[in-house]
């Protein structure tokens, strides 16, 4: 909700169906809004019909007393009082089949959210906006995408006009529980008092029940031919709805609006003092207290630092490496509340439910495909992960017949997760405390990443390759002196842990391709296909160790591809999807395995939650939307981009979203260390003597990246407000995510800012 003014109340009028009198109410509070010595800015985005019998013109006409406080006007208008979907076309063919533009939805909504932000800027005093829409909630707009979803970037504050006419109750709630569910704030429903059906009755206590405020207004007299008769009653019943005395139901409706948007306000001040006394963050950034979500991958903050005036509104800000887990809400939502409703809670020991199974058999044929044979639900990638070491750990002692005293084998930079049993399978660092015994030994990998334009693996030393697709060809490179180097290494230390007998290996646990909260490593992918080679060669391992791929960070398309598996030419025995699983709403892992590796019993118990329905009907309205945006032009474009040229094209498995020019190019700067990239995730490392987790290299050079950007144009948020970009940094590495569905623009823009930010500065003598 990125239209919150101090000193501009704003309100979305919406109607629960067409002829619900959404002019007249709008009016009436225009009216009242203005004796109120109020300004007044009344928007008609879209109007269809003859300009005389415009919903602007009728304001005008009859704004009352203080009309010369009130301004009207319309951005969009055609001539044919239809849908404004079909006046588009009708308007083409009044004009012989020459196609007239149709504005896309984002030209639209940004005409409308620049409409709101001049009136903002010229405001000194108190002012109410109202903005009216079309037809009903569901009604298209000159696009044909509905209303709702049309206008739900600019989340305005929302007045629903309620039906009064009979089945007007029905069609009233059906159009609030639409509104809400796809996150408007509705702070009134108004309508007429019918006093034969009576709606209003019924809708106020009903609504009362859910908190909301409900004003029954008298209805306006028919209208008749006579134009100046006409005029002469709907002023008399305007006068009299909204008297010069300030008294009555508009009035009380006026008051309710006001107190709605000042207590917003209110919150937005009182949120960053109250979050310091009641919450402990992870990852402390105190200074940013972030507030209402927006729509993709925008949110709406309000930082108390920075100072901002009474006009001003709070920012937009791009959450970049909230592409961890991917918001892809639009459906989501409906799928969630569909869920709730139909299945509630289901207690899942020995019973089952639709959303799970469907969801279950989907990942068995997706990231599981070809070795996995059940799933085992839980909450989260952290009891996803404690699952897949339990069942690993009981397989091997199964198996091998051995009863063990600790651990397995894993890459130095590792988090599996904030359990006790995951936090004993890393080394120490950062992450642990007192209560943490290290249980295993951490290799240290050699990594991936593009230097002065070049391709790297860093041992060290780097060494130079032609292309990253070179790079992830693993088959080809199996044969390498490299893979022969890699085999010796990891053989000779395997050997040699395995004579230990004060501690038996029992499973290798990878986070295959990119280590996250290490860091955002890119681990060479030949080193990891030969660690899973060496612990299921018999003459290493007689009992081969089970495989654990934690894909709760790089899984389902993060990295560009669904599972690593085929890029490694292994499969796992265990592995653990979540985070983009539900699209970042609810909570849900995932841990996979194979028939081999079974859960025996090591997993007697479950959660209260497990497989709950509304996360698993999530999860699957979620992959739904993944299959469709892999097959999206954006994304084959993306592919086609990172494409080698020559026999590789065909085969190349690695690719991004970020463009190969701007990575190529920025991994020159004279500041840069290396920069990688794969998928939605980029990540940059700066040269600095201090190089560290210890170090604020990386934040102090990118904190202007956190400030919008006004240079005067329409940038790629909704709405096209200047944005920021809330990043991440671990030392001297930054790190920015896109989800899976950010718009190549919204990219671009970043992209832009980056470089402008980093090319000009130069490494301090």
């Amino acid at each position: 909700m990125s239209h919150l003014y101090k000193h501009l109340r704003i309100h979305q009028v919406f109607g629960a169906n067409t002829d619900v009198g959404k002019t007249i109410v709008t009016t009436a509070l225009i009216r009242a809004s203005a004796l109120n010595n109020n300004r007044v800015f009344y928007l008609k985005p879209v109007s269809t019909g003859a300009p005389q019998d415009a919903d602007d013109e009728h304001i005008k006409r009859h704004a009352g007393p203080q009309k010369h406080l009130v301004d009207a006007h319309c951005l969009f208008r055609y001539g044919d009082p239809v849908s404004p979907h079909l006046a588009v076309k009708m308007a083409s063919e009044a004009q012989g089949g020459l196609k007239v533009s149709v504005p896309s939805d984002e030209t639209f909504v940004g005409s409308v959210a620049e409409h709101i932000r001049k009136q903002a800027r010229v405001m000194s005093g108190q002012a109410h906006m109202y903005v009216e829409t079309a037809g009903g909630v569901h009604s298209p707009t000159l696009s044909g995408t509905t209303q709702l979803d049309t206008y739900r970037p600019l989340f305005l504050p929302t007045i629903l006009i309620g039906d009064s006419k009979l089945g007007g109750i029905s069609s009233t709630i059906s159009s609030f529980e639409s509104l809400l569910l796809r996150g408007y704030i509705i702070d009134a429903i108004i309508l007429f008092r019918d006093e034969y059906y009576r709606n209003f009755e019924y809708l106020t206590q009903y609504f009362a029940e859910r908190g909301t405020h409900v004003t029954a207004l008298d209805p306006p007299p028919p209208k008749i031919d006579d134009f100046a008769e006409n005029f002469a009653n709907t002023e008399k019943y305007y006068s009299d709805l909204v008297p010069d005395t300030l008294k009555g139901d508009i009035f009380t409706a006026l008051e309710h609006l006001d107190v709605c948007h000042a207590r917003r306000i209110q919150e937005l001040d009182s949120m960053p003092r109250r979050t310091l006394d009641a919450i402990w963050w992870p990852f402390v950034q105190h200074g940013l207290v972030k507030t209402e979500k927006d729509v993709s991958d925008f949110f709406s903050i309000y930082d108390a630092s920075s100072g901002q005036t009474p006009t001003s509104q709070p920012r937009s800000l791009l959450q970049s490496p909230a592409g961890r887990f991917c918001f892809m809400v639009d459906t989501s939502s409906l799928a969630a509340a569909n869920a709730a409703g139909r299945y509630g809670h289901v207690m899942f020991p020995q019973a089952t439910h639709l959303p799970a199974l469907k969801l279950a058999e989907r990942l068995l044929q997706g990231p599981g495909k070809g070795w996995a044979s059940r799933v085992f639900f839980s909450d989260n990638g952290s009891t996803g992960m404690e699952v897949a070491l339990k069942m690993a750990l009981r397989s091997f002692v199964v198996s091998s017949g051995l009863e063990l005293s600790s651990g397995g084998e894993e890459e130095l930079g590792v988090i599996h997760g904030d359990t006790i049993g995951t936090m004993d399978a890393c080394e120490e660092g950062v992450y642990t405390c007192e209560w943490h015994e290290a249980k295993g030994y951490w290799f240290e990998p050699p990594t991936v990443s593009i230097r002065q334009g070049g391709v790297a693996v860093s041992l060290p030393p780097a060494l130079g390759f032609e292309s990253l697709s070179h790079v992830y060809d693993v088959e080809q490179r199996l044969e390498s002196p490299l893979a022969k180097h890699y085999r010796q290494y990891l053989e000779n230390h395997m050997r040699s842990l395995q004579a230990d007998d004060t501690r038996k290996l029992a499973a290798l646990v990878l986070e295959p391709i990119v280590m996250g909260a290490g860091g955002m490593i890119f681990v060479d992918p030949l080193f990891q296909r030969i660690m899973v080679d060496v612990v299921r060669d018999p003459t290493v391992f007689p009992t081969p160790l089970p495989v654990i791929f934690d894909e709760v960070f790089v899984g389902l398309y993060r990295l560009g591809f669904e599972s690593a598996g085929p890029l490694l030419g292994v499969n796992p025995d265990i592995s653990v999807n979540a985070k983009i699983l539900t699209g970042g709403v609810l909570p849900l892992a995932a841990t996979l395995a194979s028939d081999s590796r079974a859960k025996v019993d090591a997993l007697l118990h479950g959660h209260s939650y497990t497989a709950h329905a509304v996360g698993c009907q999530v999860a699957n309205a979620t992959l739904d939307m993944v299959g469709r945006l892999v097959e999206s032009d954006q994304w084959v474009a993306a592919v086609r981009k990172w494409a080698p040229e020559g026999p590789r094209a065909s085969s190349s498995r690695v690719w991004s979203f970020w463009d190969p020019e701007f990575i190529m190019s920025i991994s020159c700067l004279d500041i840069v260390d290396e920069a990688m990239t794969l998928g939605t995730v980029l990540a940059i490392k700066f040269k600095d003597d201090d190089a560290g987790y210890a170090s604020h290299s990386a934040q102090t050079l990118l904190q202007s990246l956190r400030l919008p950007l006004d240079d005067g144009s329409t940038s790629a948020a909704p709405g096209g407000a200047p944005f920021g970009v809330h990043y991440r940094t671990l030392g001297n590495v930054a790190y920015l995510m896109s989800s899976l569905n950010t718009s190549r623009a919204t990219i671009e823009a970043l992209e832009d800012r980056l470089w402008r930010l980093v090319s000009n500065v130069r490494r301090p003598c």
